[in-house]
C-alpha cells in the first residue's frame, strides 16, 4: 500500500453509525465512505485498494455476505481484512461471514476501545501478510530464474555440439511464444493456449533438441549427407530427449514444466502427413506444442547456416515452410505463421548471432 495513513473504507447505510466511526478513526486512517455495497465495489475497482473494510451486514439491495463476496474476488491476488459491523450475534451468522472471508465481527451498538483496537490490530496483520507475500514472491522470482538459468546451460551444451548457439535458443523460444498468441483466440486452439500454457511452452521450448547430446559427433557434425544408418541415430535424438527429461522426473518429480519439456522433445519432428518421427503421428495426434515448435525450429534452421547447407533468405524460408502446410505443417499453424512472418523475421534479426550467417538482405 502507498497512503501516508492507513485507507479504511467504511459501509454501512446509516448515517448515524458512519458519523460516529468516522469520527473515532478520522485522526489516524484516511476514510472513504460508502452507504451501499454497489458504491463500495465501485470504489475498490476504481481506486487503490483500501487496507481494510468495516462492512455493514444489514443493508438493502445487496446485503454485506454478498459485498464480502465480491471484494475477496476483486482484491484478488492481495489480500484486505474485511472486518463485519452488525446487530446479529448468532453462531451460523458468524460462521457464514467466515466462510466467506471474514477477518472479524464488531457488535452495533460500538464500543470505542474495541473499535480501535481490532481496526489496528488488522491492518497489523495485513501489513504482516503483504511482507510475507512479497517475501514469497521475490523468492518465487529467484527460484524461476535459477530454473531458467539452469534450463539455458542445458539446452546450450546441447546447441553448441551441433555448432549452434545461444541465440537460436532465444530465436525459437520467442517464434514459439509469437505463434502461441497469435493462435490463442482460435477455436481449435484455444481451450489448449491459456496464458500459463504459453508461459510453459516459453520456458520449455530451449530443451527441444537436449537429445543431441546422445548423438555421436561423426553423425552430428558430418558435413555432408547422411547415410541410412546414421540418419536412424539422428532421428534418435527426439528419443534421447525424451529418456533424459523423464530421468530428470524421476529423481526430482513430475512438473508441469517438464510435461511440456517432454512433448515438445519427443514430437517436435513429427509430421502434420505422419511421415515424420520418431511415431509417426498424424495429424491432432501431434501435440500442440510439437507442431508450434516444429515450424519454429525448421524456420531457424533454413535461414541458418549449418554445416551441411547455407542459409536460406527469409522470403524463400516463408515459402518452404507455406510449401510444407498440410503435408509437414499444420495449416493452422501455417497459416499464423504467415500473418505474423514479419515478426519471425524480426526476432531472428534483433537476435541474430554474432557474425551470424543468416538469410537477411
Amino acid at each position: 500500500m502507498t497512503h501516508s495513513m492507513p485507507n479504511i473504507l467504511i459501509v454501512d447505510d446509516e448515517t448515524f453509525y458512519l458519523e460516529v466511526l468516522v469520527k473515532l478513526l478520522q485522526d489516524d486512517y484516511q476514510i472513504t465512505l460508502a452507504k451501499d455495497g454497489p458504491t463500495a465495489l465501485k470504489l475498490i475497482a476504481e481506486n487503490p485498494l483500501p487496507d481494510l473494510v468495516l462492512l455493514d451486514i444489514l443493508m438493502p439491495e445487496m446485503d454485506g455476505y454478498e459485498v464480502c463476496k465480491q471484494i475477496k474476488q476483486l482484491v484478488q491476488p492481495h489480500f484486505v481484512p474485511v472486518i463485519f459491523l452488525t446487530v446479529k450475534g448468532e453462531v451460523e451468522d458468524e460462521l457464514r461471514g467466515f466462510e466467506l472471508g471474514a477477518s472479524d465481527y464488531i457488535s452495533k451498538p460500538f464500543s470505542p476501545p474495541i473499535v480501535e483496537a481490532r481496526v489496528r490490530s488488522h491492518i497489523n496483520l495485513a501489513n504482516q501478510q503483504h511482507l510475507l507475500e512479497r517475501a514469497v514472491s521475490e523468492r518465487t522470482k529467484e527460484i524461476a530464474r535459477t530454473r531458467d538459468i539452469a534450463i539455458y546451460c542445458m539446452a546450450s551444451l546441447a546447441e553448441t555440439r551441433d555448432n549452434e548457439t545461444g541465440k537460436h535458443i532465444q530465436r525459437t523460444q520467442s517464434y514459439v511464444k509469437s505463434l502461441a498468441v497469435e493462435l490463442q483466440t482460435h477455436p481449435k486452439f484455444n481451450n489448449y493456449l491459456d496464458d500459463k500454457r504459453i508461459e510453459l511452452l516459453y520456458r520449455a521450448a530451449p530443451l527441444h533438441d537436449i537429445g543431441k547430446v546422445g548423438v555421436p559427433d561423426r553423425v552430428l557434425l558430418k558435413p555432408g549427407k547422411l547415410d541410412e544408418d546414421e540418419w536412424i541415430e539422428m532421428k534418435r535424438h527426439a528419443e534421447y530427449g525424451l529418456f533424459a527429461i523423464e530421468n530428470a522426473e524421476r529423481e526430482m518429480g513430475n512438473t508441469p514444466l517438464l510435461d511440456m519439456a517432454k512433448a515438445i522433445a519427443y514430437t517436435h519432428h513429427e509430421r502434420w502427413d505422419g511421415t515424420g518421427y520418431p511415431m509417426g503421428l498424424k495429424g491432432d495426434e501431434i501435440p500442440i506444442c510439437g507442431r508450434l515448435m516444429a515450424l519454429a525450429d525448421v524456420y531457424d534452421a533454413l535461414i541458418s547456416r549449418r554445416v551441411y547447407k547455407d542459409a536460406y533468405s527469409h522470403e524463400t524460408a516463408v515459402a518452404i515452410i507455406q510449401e510444407g502446410r498440410g503435408t509437414q505443417f499444420d495449416p493452422d499453424v501455417v497459416d499464423a505463421f504467415m500473418s505474423l512472418n514479419d515478426t519471425f523475421r524480426d526476432i531472428a534479426e534483433n537476435l541474430q548471432d554474432e557474425e551470424a550467417d543468416m538469410g537477411f538482405t
